[in-house]
């Protein structure tokens, strides 16, 4: 399965995120692709990622025989308040200056000279764009019209930013990745925004956001009745309601179980009620 971005390119349904593995990074994303997945999502932000080592499993794919063509890339430009001291720019730069080092540096960590997916890791503010986050996204456009980027888009955006953004953007945001929280309606009021816009909306914590739906007893009739996990209800749920999900499982089983959530479809009512399940959950 596949999804299409507004611009027409074409993105696997499925991800694995890169997030707080560490040591572990390299040994993963290898036992990511090898199980089957095909798209990667990864941060030049050592705080919870480690790029390089994202680049040396791909290096050590390529010479197993894995094209670059594919595979999708997902990175993200992340500000000065979200790094730690190891900073993949100069502090002192202008921030479009620091988008442009930030991505080159990018594509040396993964050995290309193009990255599928390129993200603004998350605006200066919860609830507002300041001109800080315009001068930013204004940088990642340049990114994409000069073909370093294949897609751009944004990650922890409130629905009112997003709303902005798409208002106000040269180029409109064609992926849009949040937490998503089942309590939040799936975080429906961003989710609307995206199919408006004809933005793709990746999820992420789908299963560790949402420790009380999966044990619900409604959901787990469900996964009984499909002969299939908790989790792979979860994200096939994910998929039919227009997300892009991520999986970040260290586990080589979960990796395989995971992709086999594309492998049955969840009935209309089966979809409607994990739905209501939250909301009501939410309202108590």
């Amino acid at each position: 399965m596949t999804l299409t971005a507004a611009n027409q390119v074409k993105l696997p349904s499925f991800m694995y995120g890169t997030a707080w593995k560490k040591d572990e990074t390299a040994k993963l994303v290898k036992l990511a692709v090898e199980a089957g997945f095909r798209a990667i999502d990864t941060a030049n932000q050592l705080k919870h990622y480690d790029e390089q080592l994202v680049g040396d499993a791909l290096q050590t794919l390529y010479q197993q025989g894995v094209t670059r063509d594919s595979l999708f890339l997902q990175t993200k430009y992340t500000t000065i308040d979200g790094q730690d001291h190891r900073l993949p720019y100069d502090k002192n730069a202008d921030l479009s200056t620091q988008v442009k080092q930030s991505m080159e540096n990018s594509l040396e960590h993964l050995h290309t000279d193009y990255i599928d997916s390129y993200v603004l890791h998350g605006p200066h503010y919860m609830n507002r764009l300041i001109d800080a986050d315009w001068e930013i996204w204004a940088a990642i456009e340049s990114v994409y019209q000069e073909g370093k980027a294949k897609i751009i888009g944004v990650s922890n955006f409130s629905a009112d930013q997003l709303r902005d953004l798409c208002a106000k953007a040269k180029v409109k945001p064609m992926v849009v990745q949040n937490r998503c929280y089942a309590a939040m309606g799936w975080d429906k009021e961003v989710r609307d925004i995206c199919r408006k816009n004809q933005i793709i909306y990746q999820g992420f914590s789908l299963l560790t956001a949402n420790g009380r739906v999966l044990e619900n007893p409604t959901v787990r009739t469900i996964a009984r009745r499909q002969m299939a996990g908790i989790a792979q209800v979860i994200f096939r749920f994910a998929m039919q309601i227009g997300m892009q999900p991520l999986t970040g499982t260290s586990n080589p089983v979960h990796m395989a179980e995971d992709l086999k959530s594309e492998t049955f479809t969840l009935s209309d009512e089966d979809v409607r009620v994990i739905e209501s399940i939250a909301v009501q959950r939410a309202r108590f």
